[in-house]
């Protein structure tokens, strides 16, 4: 699950609990061990490409 935090920058959180943090170095959420799927990761990785360009192009929201 992919959010926005309150400057707009995505920040990825376990599809299971919700939980924003995780073992980078296994990619299981800390809260309840659900694994973090390659889809996931990709598509948050698409996420913060998107916004280092809106914030390079000097906006701050997807709609801009």
């Amino acid at each position: 699950m992919i959010f926005q935090n309150p400057k707009g920058a995505p920040e990825l959180a376990c599809n299971e609990c919700g939980c924003r943090w995780f073992d980078r170095m296994t990619n299981c959420c800390y809260e309840c061990g659900a694994q973090v799927s390659e889809r996931d990761l990709e598509e948050f990785a698409e996420a913060l490409r998107l916004f280092s360009e809106r914030r390079i192009a000097g906006t701050s929201s997807p709609g801009e």
